[in-house]
């Protein structure tokens, strides 16, 4: 008998895989892309909610596609398109609610469900109206962004290797223990840039010769363990190094990796424990009274 599918552990697999391709669709303060990342919409232009951006702005970053509109098989055919042979589909979620009588008591109650459809990308689908298909793929701009040394000393003084190019992606690479970064140049704002490096910094601290963070919490779901670990940490560094972290920002990237993790309320007051520890160990390595300043600053 093949195992039933279970939506919620597909919505957390592919928002964990997200993170293993570099920083997430939904979180970019830089110019230049990959891949795709429109809002994503249905065939209709309504857009999509909740969980499903994330879904299908991963889909659409990991396969290069620049059409916003998802269409399932049948709207394709209806508005006169045709999805290409091979094509495969992307998996979203309906919510939704239904009253049932409790066999017990009589009464009716109101009980929640999750159902899943397949949809395909415009970009899968031959002969739809050109309005249906995205933009061009945005090249990474020189906004004219500067540096600022005293930032430049402190992240250079942790001892963590860091290589700029221009692939458009911030990550963490755990097996070369590097980060890697856009130039700053592409980023909309100096505050940008640092607030992405810490937040890669924060990864790079659970090494094994750092803080060993990576051998305690090394099953799937620490992706987005980890993921919280360096969101929580970034936000304690910038605060410390004078930076104003956008904290709407964070709070909604928290709150979908609470998410993946089935809302386990626990896990954000242990990735707050960790994360002070990862804060704790990249602020210590700051140059002898750069604190200070920039505080008083």
């Amino acid at each position: 008998m093949a195992a039933k599918f279970d939506i919620y552990q597909h919505v957390t697999d592919q928002i964990i895989a997200s993170i293993e391709a570099g920083t997430p669709a939904w979180r970019k303060p830089w110019t230049g892309d990959a891949g795709g990342i429109p809002f994503p919409r249905r065939s209709t232009g309504e857009f999509y909610r909740g969980i499903n951006i994330l879904m299908l702005w991963s889909e659409a970053a990991e396969k290069g596609f620049r059409s916003p509109y998802w269409f399932t098989y049948r709207q394709a055919q209806e508005a006169g398109g045709q999805v290409r042979k091979g094509e495969k589909s992307a998996i979203v979620v309906k919510y939704g609610t239904v009253d049932r009588e409790d066999p017990e008591t009589g009464e009716e109650k109101t009980i929640g469900y999750a159902k899943s459809y397949r949809v395909f990308n415009a970009d899968q689908i031959d002969g739809l109206p050109e309005a249906y298909h995205g933009a061009p793929i945005e090249e990474p701009r020189d906004l004219g962004t500067e540096a600022d040394p005293a930032l430049e000393a402190f992240f250079d003084a942790t001892g963590i290797e860091r290589r700029t190019s221009d692939d458009p992606r911030a990550y963490y690479d755990m097996a070369g223990d590097f980060v890697h970064m856009p130039p700053v140049s592409t980023f909309h704002e100096a505050g940008g840039y640092y607030a992405t490096l810490a937040h890669e910094f924060c990864h790079a601290s659970g090494a094994a010769h750092r803080l060993d963070r990576f051998s305690r919490f090394s099953d799937r779901a620490s992706y987005a363990f980890e993921e919280l670990c360096a969101e929580l940490g970034q936000v304690m560094v910038c605060a410390q190094l004078g930076l104003t972290p956008d904290f709407g920002q964070s709070a909604a990237y928290i709150a979908s990796w609470l998410r993946a993790l089935k809302d386990d309320k626990r896990m954000i007051f242990k990735a707050a424990t960790e994360a002070q520890k990862a804060a704790d160990w990249l602020m210590k390595t700051a140059p002898a009274g750069m604190i200070e300043e920039r505080a008083a600053a």
